[in-house]
């Protein structure tokens, strides 16, 4: 799209918009039609005078109507006016920064996780999914976005991150379900539906079907958006920015805040490790074979935590929001070559020895045999060292002390489980804590060992 001025990028991108708003549309009314057919529109208020009763459907017809109208209002190069104004977007832009965005997704999920009764609600989630199509569509008339969302790389990340979201909700909406049934003594919606189920022919013709779908959707794909194929590599031209997979966006992110031994091999470690020691460490006996939240809060918020904020964030906001020399750039802001970022990372030790105690930093003189270069290293590097010893040390029997949580955690699981628990949570938790330091106070490392390639 770069090289079009913006009457032209706006004509090419008014049938796609035209296409958008019209399938909303049709999503709507096939949700009205089925919330009036199938007899589960509830009724939301009654005209006093003509006594007509709005339902949820007539809302959703009103919806359909409305999407409609800016499917015809973005035909014929009309897009322009269906758009953010420039002052909402130079605000969201000034908003946006690695510190906002990741604590604002936090606090979101947090939000969400405390008030989940609300947000499961189908009506909440459908207005939720109409309104950011709607500010799909809006955003959809920026140069800079529209490159970016349509870039063929990321059309299928667009999809997930609405695939995720539809699975999280169904996940929750069912939770919530069971934990109100249970508290009213009833079984589980999986309890009521334990009937046997053949692999031929129901396994078999679903499988088909689906199966059919996703062919059907490749199709349409691949005629449909051009391949994503780059000029041959070159040793003398490196891409900027140069990307990994999406699926190791996460990953390269966390390449800002460690060394690539930490965040390339150590964390990835964890996080299989973690996983396996699930059956391990998991003395829980409810929530198996159905949906739960009440149940299980601390498993269910420690995973999120883990997979939505710590992996799935990293994910979108190395796709959509790293750009040249990986700075960070706002949804509308250009991706600009020459864009510089001044950072002054600065290492605990150097904090400690130069900032706090006014003096150089323990050098070993010149000649000096290894031990004693490892000694001078070791008392440069103890304020990391000990602060790490501490955290991870002190840590597990100060949960147990200073906690109830985690001190029945104890009792229940044992030393041994605990302990693997513990350190899990901690060595989680050390990424966050990384990052926050790195934005406040621009903490480069703990512990900084550059005669040996070791950083941490």
């Amino acid at each position: 799209m770069h090289g079009q001025n913006y009457e032209e990028f706006i004509l090419g991108v008014s049938g796609f918009l035209t296409a958008y708003y019209v399938f909303i549309a049709i999503m709507n009314a096939v949700a009205a039609l089925y919330l009036w057919q199938s007899g589960r529109a509830k009724p939301l208020f009654r005209f006093p005078i003509v006594g007509f009763m709005v339902s949820t459907a007539h809302i959703w017809v009103i919806v359909t109507a409305i999407f409609l109208m800016l499917g015809a209002g973005a035909t014929n190069g009309g897009a322009s006016v269906l758009s953010l104004s420039t002052s909402t977007r130079d605000l969201i832009d000034s908003w946006m920064n690695p510190i906002t965005y990741s604590l604002g997704t936090l606090g979101i999920l947090s939000v969400v996780f405390v008030a989940r009764k609300f947000f499961v609600k189908p009506i909440v989630a459908w207005s939720l999914l109409n309104l950011s199509l709607l500010f799909m569509g809006l955003s959809m008339t920026d140069m800079e976005f529209a490159a970016i969302v349509m870039k063929p790389d990321n059309v299928p990340i667009v999809a997930m991150i609405y695939l995720l979201g539809y699975f999280t909700w169904l996940g929750a909406y069912r939770a919530v379900q069971n934990d109100e049934r249970i508290a009213r003594g009833e079984q589980p919606l999986e309890s009521l539906d334990n009937e046997k189920v053949l692999v031929w022919p129901d396994l078999v013709y679903t499988e088909l079907i689906c199966m059919i779908v996703v062919t059907a959707i490749l199709l349409l794909w691949g005629v449909g958006l051009m391949a994503p194929l780059e000029e041959p590599a070159s040793t003398v031209q490196t891409p900027n920015p140069s990307k990994a997979p999406w699926y190791f966006l996460g990953l390269q992110e966390m390449l800002v805040y460690y060394d690539p031994w930490m965040a390339g091999v150590v964390l990835p470690s964890l996080i299989v490790g973690g996983l396996m020691a699930i059956p391990f460490i998991d003395f829980n006996p409810k929530g198996n074979g159905y949906y739960t939240i009440a149940e299980r809060k601390f498993a269910y918020c420690t995973f999120q935590f883990g997979f939505l904020v710590l992996w799935v964030t990293l994910i979108v906001m190395g796709t959509f929001l790293r750009g040249p020399n990986w700075n960070f750039f706002g949804f509308y802001e250009t991706w600009d070559q020459h864009k510089v970022q001044a950072l002054n990372n600065v290492d605990l030790s150097q904090y400690f020895w130069v900032n706090l105690l006014q003096m150089g930093r323990p050098k070993a003189p010149d000649g000096s045999s290894t031990a004693m270069t490892v000694v001078y290293i070791a008392v440069r590097e103890s304020p990391g060292i000990l602060l790490l010893l501490f955290y991870f040390v002190g840590g597990p029997p100060a949960m147990v002390i200073y906690n109830k949580f985690f001190r029945q955690l104890f009792l229940r699981m044992g030393f041994m489980r605990y302990m693997v628990l513990s350190n899990l949570i901690l060595l989680m938790g050390l990424l966050p804590l990384k990052m926050v330091a790195r934005w406040v106070v621009n903490l480069k490392y703990f512990i900084s060992i550059p005669e040996y390639f070791l950083n941490f």
